[in-house]
């Protein structure tokens, strides 16, 4: 991934945030489909990548500290996910 400023990385984010939002509230898929819930999530995980990257500036930290943070975000997005199959 490219070096982001922080105006490119705010827009980007409010792009996405907004895209959610419209694909969330806007009834463009059936009641319990996969699909909108996957990309919804993979909109927050990007969302989650660019504030750990960029705005708590860990792409200058430790690797150890990164990789952890990057972890924790891929570990609760998944239980999410399963969460969610499982309800299905």
């Amino acid at each position: 991934m490219f070096r982001l400023t922080i105006a490119r990385t705010w827009f980007l984010l409010v792009l996405l945030t907004g895209l959610t939002f419209a694909l969330g509230e806007g009834g463009y898929f059936g009641h319990g489909a996969l699909a909108p819930v996957l990309l919804v999530l993979g909109f927050s995980c990007i969302k989650g990548l660019l504030v750990i990257l960029e705005y708590l500036e860990m792409r200058k930290a430790p690797a150890l500290w990164r990789w952890l943070l990057v972890g924790w975000l891929g570990l609760v997005l998944s239980l999410i996910v399963l969460a969610y199959w499982i309800a299905l």
